[in-house]
Formats: structure tokens, sequence, C-alpha cells
């Protein structure tokens, strides 16, 4: 398993936001939070590597939403927000060795963080970033290797997987005010506690889970209710840009091209 990541740029302060009031980020802080992170992926197994920086470019840290990376392919984004277009280009550089590509083409739009992959099923959100064109292109790339694409709708929060991530083999954390977990038909899912409406962006990686350590009461949850270790991380910094713990890195099995 590779974890891709990319360093955080010093102008993260400059950062996109939609939802959050623009506050200081100690930029010091959000390096070492996000070290610890990748620290966490290790120790999880992960081999990472990390994508080129791009200091110019505020929220290249959030390497998630550049791709959405399959088994068979990987599909490079065309992002919503058009000063993180350019994020996308030395992603796809590094994918290439490791995947066939397709991309989302103009003017649609789809950020990585608004695709939910549970199996077979991909469930993208409507949200300020994702278009329905980027879900329908999304659908012609995927349906023909056998997925099922649903477009879902979201309120209240930046993307899909801001309300709702996978946190075991076959539980869900979500924030039901943010999506509805109807939605999810055949999947157990946890509420958030409702103090913490952010707790539901969490990253599952099989053995463990990796969560972010200030929502406690969520966490506890979570423990109840999963016998998957959970494995809490600082993030602090990085979440007044909008970001979780699934946002900083790109997951795939590093499987031999034959394979596909």
């Amino acid at each position: 398993m590779i974890a891709f990541t990319r360093a955080v740029p010093s102008t993260i302060v400059g950062c996109e936001l939609t939802h959050l009031a623009r506050e200081p980020i100690d930029l010091a802080v959000a390096v070492a939070q996000h070290e610890r992170y990748e620290v966490a992926l290790r120790e999880a197994g992960m081999s990472v590597t990390r994508v080129p920086a791009r200091d110019d470019l505020p929220d290249s840290v959030f390497v998630e939403d550049t791709a959405i990376v399959l088994d068979e392919i990987a599909v490079m984004t065309r992002p919503g927000a058009p000063k993180r277009r350019d994020e996308v280009e030395s992603v796809r550089d590094v994918l290439a060795a490791h995947r066939p590509l397709a991309s989302i083409s103009e003017p649609s739009t789809l950020d990585g963080g608004d695709v939910l992959v549970l199996d077979r099923d991909v469930y993208v959100g409507l949200t300020a970033r994702s278009s329905l064109s980027g879900v329908q292109q999304l659908r012609a790339i995927l349906s023909p290797l056998g997925y099922t694409v649903r477009a879902v709708p979201v309120g209240g929060c930046l993307h899909l997987k801001s309300a709702v991530t996978r946190a075991g083999a076959r539980l869900l954390v979500v924030n039901p005010e943010w999506v509805d977990p109807a939605t999810f038909a055949g999947w157990e899912t946890l509420p958030v506690d409702s103090r913490e409406p952010h707790a539901a962006n969490v990253l599952w990686l099989g053995s463990v889970t990796i969560v972010p350590e200030a929502f406690e009461r969520t966490n506890a949850r979570l423990a109840r209710a999963t016998d998957v270790r959970l494995v809490p991380v600082p993030a602090s910094e990085l979440a007044k840009a909008e970001g979780g713990v699934t946002c900083c890195s790109l997951i795939l099995n590093n499987r031999p091209s034959a394979d596909y």
C-alpha cells in the first residue's frame, strides 16, 4: 500500500475557505502535525511517498482532491476552486507510473474529497466544489469497470467526506445534519456527537482507523462500535483550512499492471 502525501506549503494561510471563518494558522505546528500524520500512515503499514511540493499553491497539502484512485484506474479531477486546478498536473505525473489515467474535463468540476468509494459503489457529493456534470463524467468513466456512481446531496460542509467516511469493514461515521444516513443502505452508520460536527472525517486503513484527536466524544463512540484500533493524530491547524485526515493522502494498492 502506498500513501501519497504533499508537504504543507508556507502559503497555507492563503487557503480557500467556504464554510469557516479565516483564523491564523501556525505553520510550524501544521508542519509538525502533518509529519505526525505521515508517521501514523507508516505505522499502519503504508509506504509514504511525497508528491513534489508546491509552495505556490496554498491548498496543495490536500492531495486527495486531485484524484480518485481505484485498483483499475486513477481519475484526475478538475477542482471546483479555480486556484486549485494547477495542483492536479504534478499528481498526474506521479500516478501515471501506477495506474491508467482518465480525467474530468471542463466545464465540469469534481473534488476528490467529494468522492466516497464503498466497495463497488461510488458516492459523489453535490457541493460547491463538485457539479452534477462532474458526477456524470465520473459515471461514464467508472461504469464500464463495474462501479455504480451515485450523486448525493450535501449541505453545510465543504465535501461529502466532511460529512461521512468509512470507519470499518461495514461501518460509516456520519454527521446526519450534513448528509442523510439513509443514503448508504446496507451500511451501519454511527452519528457523530452533535458537539463535534466535523468528526465524521476519519481514514480507515483496514487494520487501523486514523482519527483527529480533538473529537474525543465521537472517538469514544467509534471505539465502542468497532474492533478496529483507532489512531488519534493532532490535526487542529489544517482543520482551520477546512482539511481533515482523509484530505492529506491518496491511498492505493501497489498492484502490478498485469492485474488490471
